[in-house]
């Protein structure tokens, strides 16, 4: 059981990584903690946005829409593979879930298939927004893979966590496919990788 980092101790974990990182305006209060708890936080989830444009990304991630207020993450991962903080608390990003993904997380062993959405998960995970179109054909370079896989170990490293606590939003909800374009398990390896 993990309290979450504070704001401050979020952005050096990022920056201590390597990452670029930009920080949008009043990043480290906006958030939905007025909705319910934020943490213990458990894992890590990774998300595409279904957008074209980073500038546009990060608005609709910060701001949200009519219904579905932001913050829907606490980071923009860009084509670029810069680091646009919008949030930070609890975030509109991962929405109810299976108990059974979430055990598993904690426990940091193999995910069983998401059959149920009972659980909340915008208040356990950290979550990342990939600027991608999630159609299987906008690509994904290899500068914003790295980034995503950095953004995700960063945190990990910071709570002691390995990478069988990222997860995709595919895993987590039913009916989901983000991220698209690439496999969990391809980006589990890569922040494996990066944790030894």
């Amino acid at each position: 059981m993990a309290s979450p980092m504070s704001a401050n101790r979020f952005l050096g974990a990022l920056r201590d990584e390597g990452l670029a990182v930009v920080q949008v305006g009043d990043w480290s209060t906006h958030n939905r903690n007025h909705k319910g708890p934020w943490g213990p936080v458990h894992g890590v989830m990774i998300h595409h946005t279904v957008t074209r444009g980073t500038a546009q990304t990060v608005r609709i991630c910060r701001d949200g829409y009519e219904s579905l207020p932001g913050p829907l993450c606490h980071g923009v991962i860009a084509k670029d593979g810069t680091v646009h903080l919008v949030g930070y608390g609890r975030a509109n990003h991962a929405g109810l879930g299976d108990d059974e993904v979430l055990r598993a997380v904690i426990a940091e062993r193999r995910l069983p298939p998401d059959d149920e959405a009972t659980t909340d998960g915008n208040r356990h995970f950290y979550g990342f927004e990939c600027e991608n179109l999630g159609d299987g054909e906008d690509p994904w370079p290899k500068v914003q893979l790295e980034a995503i896989a950095k953004a995700a170990a960063a945190v990990c490293r910071a709570h002691g966590w390995t990478h069988r606590s990222v997860i995709g939003h595919r895993e987590w909800q039913p009916g989901k496919s983000d991220p698209r374009g690439f496999t969990m398990a391809s980006m589990r390896e890569r922040i494996a990788d990066l944790l030894r």
